[in-house]
């Protein structure tokens, strides 16, 4: 069996990933089954710099945050602020520290130089301004939106002003507050001033939508896709806040369900400047319903993946990300019955696979889950190999 894989399993290379595909896609997700590890993001700069040179691909986008990105994508088309300053307030969920990262941002600016807007290269998150620990205050958001409209939009057909809008929402820390995750009570996405705050944001992208005739000839694409990125992202915190507020038993499972949502409507945003690379969990890029435990309980949803995958069709590829160790998590050798087991007898550590080739090879084979003795790794369920375009493993992960 060792030999027939063998066979099938090349180098990491554009190439030989776009051979696995039936059609170019508009969106090619990389999925990787933990974080943190440099090991795997410089496996993902090097296949996004090969896909950019010889796929013509312009956009990147990674598991962070969306408004956040927005100094991410500045600093690398036009130059503006520092690579310091950039990774420290450009990135979320702490990935600013990260070499690979880092490098990323660095090489992507070197590349624009020089280069016509047309032609270089862009970034964006595309996670909402969440945490495991809570959600950031609309505030950020639904004020541009404000503001961008009223540049260009008679006052007379806004839902309220300015200074209004800045009463309702209130001191910040009232939304952010740490405890309102566990519990409920503390959390003001049920208060009045939340409800009517989700009319008027539900009001000012309806106006954005309306005007936009007119928004085509008073303001830049880019000024208008940054709106329209507020918009959605303030009314997705506004409806995160709200179900964070609720008591019922499905309150987590709706809570995870709503990020991937959101998640899912910037990569449909992203898609619309393909070819494009996403970069996130597997988790919430596989086209399987996401799972997990939390509280001893186990939550499913369908994850961004899924839902763009669904709207996309054959413009939507996924690629798993499947290691063999992670030795410095306690990940040690797999057993030879798991997926991972067979793929670790290959003798290099990185390669590609056609997934509906392995499937072939394996015959009637059926591997085993892996189970991993760390909780920061999940492995891929086999079951998922049906619907996944292709296997991305990478033999022994090490600092």
């Amino acid at each position: 069996m060792a030999t027939d894989i063998e066979d099938i399993a090349h180098a990491v290379e554009a190439a030989a990933v776009m051979r696995l595909l039936p059609t170019r896609p508009r969106l090619l997700a990389l999925g990787e089954p933990t974080h943190g590890e440099d090991m795997l993001l410089d496996v993902r700069n090097e296949l996004f710099r090969q896909l950019v040179e010889q796929e013509g691909y312009r956009t990147i986008t990674i598991e962070s945050d969306c408004v956040m990105g927005l100094l991410v994508d500045d600093y690398v088309t036009t130059g503006t602020g520092t690579l310091d300053d950039v990774m420290e307030h450009g990135f979320s969920h702490g990935w600013g520290a990260s070499a690979a990262n880092r490098e990323l941002v660095r090489w992507m600016r070197a590349f624009n130089e020089g280069r016509p807007a047309s032609d270089r290269l862009r970034f964006a998150g595309f996670d909402g301004p969440l945490e495991i620990t809570g959600a950031a205050s609309p505030r950020q958001v639904l004020t541009a939106l404000h503001g961008y409209l009223s540049a260009r939009v008679d006052a007379g057909l806004f839902p309220c002003t300015a200074e209004e809008l800045d009463e309702l929402l209130g001191a910040d820390d009232r939304w952010t507050h740490p405890a309102a995750m566990r519990d409920p009570s503390q959390s003001v996405g049920q208060s009045a001033e939340a409800g009517k705050l989700r009319l008027i944001a539900d009001d000012l992208v309806a106006l954005l939508d309306a005007q936009t005739p007119h928004l085509l000839t008073t303001s830049s694409r880019e000024d208008r896709d940054r709106a329209r990125l507020y918009g959605r992202t303030a009314t997705g915190l506004l409806r995160y806040h709200h179900w964070m507020a609720d008591t019922s038993p499905s309150r987590i499972t709706r809570l995870v369900g709503l990020r991937d949502q959101m998640m899912a409507d910037n990569l449909l945003a992203v898609a619309d400047r393909a070819p494009a690379l996403a970069h996130a969990h597997n988790g919430h890029l596989q086209r399987n319903k996401s799972t997990m435990r939390m509280g001893g309980l186990p939550v499913e949803w369908w994850g961004a993946g899924a839902i763009v995958n669904a709207r996309l069709g054959e413009g939507y590829a996924f690629l798993a990300t499947v290691l063999g160790t992670l030795g410095h998590q306690g990940v040690d050798t797999p057993p030879p019955t798991t997926l991972e087991g067979t793929l670790y007898a290959l003798p290099e550590n990185r390669y590609v696979i056609d997934t509906r080739h392995l499937t072939t090879a394996l015959g009637d084979t059926r591997p085993e889950p892996r189970v991993s003795p760390w909780f920061g790794y999940s492995p891929l369920d086999p079951a998922h190999l049906a619907a996944t375009d292709g296997i991305v493993f990478v033999k022994d992960v090490t600092k």
